[in-house]
């Protein structure tokens, strides 16, 4: 018998989340049985994806959702050794029961100088998005210039350097100095504070005179709003997020966009990584060589202790992070 402890929605977000939405649980899990393992959290992704879906995916009471860094501490299923990392979906908990089936193995070869924290992050789906969305969404080509907002999130600081990778001039805005700086860091060409500028519009006109031929959105809203007459002629946007608006209570309005996308012949695409999900062993292990190489580098926001679980989340959200936000156990 193990003692595993859960986080659950205990009601729905209204607004900004509240600690009080959230419920710690204890739960007693069986020793696994013929075919079963089970695991324990070493590493708990927070991402902003779990705020608009709670209200499509759960219900009050539900586990809250997400993914994780887990080590097998004890197998039943020849599959799974007992001391091997597997990354599972099973939400906020410390521990899970697991016929095998929910969980992914990390890759065979994955080097001991990297932690297996990476596999949330730049070397998991954030990594996964940010390739699928400039190379299959965006069709994204050397010589071009990119536009990414949250552009020192998780997913918009590797958008910010395969672009990098592949040639392309970038330029990345958020919402701190700090962030400005480490983007820099980064090799952005640009990058600016958008919080900070008198004018949006005349920011991302001074960062990028010609326009730009490829916008990764990650946060949607009045900012992309502005974004659309920037855009070159047969411009490509890849809709990944709108974390402007996962909080509001009332549904923002226009601007409407369909004149730009016209006259501009534009193409919008909203995607999921799980897309090309029978791709995904062959890309992380692209991401994974451009991160030993020193092209992708990593940064995280590591939050200590699974009773923080709800204190990592909303600070995510309002964007305490650098790089990928975490909780270690």
């Amino acid at each position: 018998m193990t003692q595993a402890k859960v986080w659950t929605l205990k009601q729905h977000f209204t607004g900004f989340p509240k600690t009080g939405d959230f419920q710690l649980k204890d739960e007693r899990l069986l020793s696994p049985k013929d075919g079963e393992v089970l695991v324990e959290a070493v590493y708990l992704s927070v991402d902003p994806y779990m705020r608009p879906y709670s209200k499509v995916w759960m219900k009050e009471g539900d586990v809250m959702i997400g993914a994780q860094v887990a080590k097998v501490i004890q197998s039943k299923n020849p599959n799974f050794i007992v001391g091997s990392h597997v990354i599972t979906h099973c939400g906020w908990r410390t521990h899970s029961l697991s016929d095998g089936s929910d969980l992914t193995p990390l890759l065979s070869d994955w080097p001991q100088d990297q932690s297996v924290s990476l596999a949330v992050g730049a070397i998991g789906m954030p990594g996964l998005t940010a390739l699928y969305g400039l190379e299959e969404v965006c069709s994204i080509k050397e010589g071009e210039t990119l536009l990414v907002n949250a552009a020192a999130g998780a997913v918009g600081s590797v958008v910010g350097q395969i672009a990098k990778i592949k040639g392309c001039r970038v330029v990345g805005c958020a919402g701190t100095d700090e962030k400005v700086s480490y983007l820099k860091e980064l090799g952005f060409d640009e990058a600016f504070n958008y919080k900070t500028v008198s004018s949006l519009q005349k920011a991302l006109e001074k960062a990028s005179p010609d326009g730009y031929d490829c916008y990764f959105d990650n946060v949607g809203g009045d900012f992309s709003s502005v974004v659309m007459p920037l855009m070159r002629p047969f411009g490509r946007i890849a809709v990944c997020g709108s974390i402007s608006m996962y909080n509001d209570i009332t549904t923002q309005t226009g601007p409407y966009i369909q004149s730009h996308m016209i006259f501009k012949q534009l193409r919008m695409e909203g995607f999921l990584c799980t897309r090309w999900e029978h791709r995904h062993p062959e890309s992380l292990r692209r991401l994974l060589t451009w991160t030993r190489e020193g092209k992708i580098k990593c940064r995280e926001h590591i939050t200590e202790g699974f009773l923080n679980m709800p204190s990592a989340f909303m600070g995510m959200l309002q964007g305490d992070n650098i790089g990928k936000a975490i909780v270690k156990m």
